[in-house]
């Protein structure tokens, strides 16, 4: 839903709750909040397995066959539940959601990449305060919170230059050591080299090893 529904709980006062215009502004703001319960009940679906005495073998298959979600959607939508279930339990009151301006109701794909922010290990306390600021007052679309968070990941890195070189050092020697072990095991097995240099090798993932410690 665009901002232009930062009045749609001011449009609805006075209107006859029968008419037309009535029903579809609160349509319009069902729409922004349905997705909370319907995380709940895949959630408890997927917690006790309920899918399995419906006749699917998984909850992917579920979700596509039955009621026609993606599994990367249904996983989205499981995991922003859970997430606001543990960390912001307070939004799941009813009282919340229904006095919530329509338009300021965060999407579940925002509240993912809010849950996804909490994880990462270079943003701070006050970053993710700011972020979450903008998700829950402001209803911030998520397509604006990824550039947020792209961006205070920059800024972080930026900041702390040191750390983000250490962060490229092993990840590139991560994938080194990777290729590494994957060409001495094929030499190994099909005997391309002698042994002396599989075991200079060898040595060489050792070492590589030791300095991801």
């Amino acid at each position: 839903m665009s901002r232009s529904l930062n009045n749609i709980e001011r449009k609805m006062k006075g209107l006859d709750e029968n008419s037309l215009r009535y029903h579809i502004l609160a349509s319009a703001k069902s729409f922004k909040t349905s997705w909370v319960e319907l995380g709940r009940a895949l959630y408890s679906v997927w917690k006790d397995k309920m899918y399995k005495d419906w006749g699917y073998g998984t909850m992917d298959a579920y979700t596509g066959k039955e009621i026609g979600i993606r599994k990367q959607t249904a996983m989205k939508l499981l995991k922003s539940y859970y997430f606001l279930e543990k960390e912001e339990p307070h939004y799941l009151r009813d009282d919340y959601v229904h006095s919530a301006d329509a338009a300021n109701v965060p999407s579940y794909e925002s509240i993912d990449l809010l849950r996804l922010a909490k994880s990462k290990k270079g943003l701070d306390s006050e970053d993710y305060a700011n972020l979450k600021r903008e998700v829950f007052e402001n209803g911030k679309d998520h397509r604006e919170v990824r550039k947020d968070l792209v961006s205070m990941m920059r800024q972080r890195q930026e900041l702390e230059p040191e750390e983000a070189l250490r962060n490229k050092k092993l990840s590139t020697v991560r994938r080194f050591l990777g290729a590494l072990r994957a060409l001495k095991q094929e030499c190994e097995l099909s005997k391309l080299l002698p042994a002396p240099l599989i075991k200079e090798a060898a040595g060489l993932i050792r070492k590589l090893e030791d300095e991801l410690k």
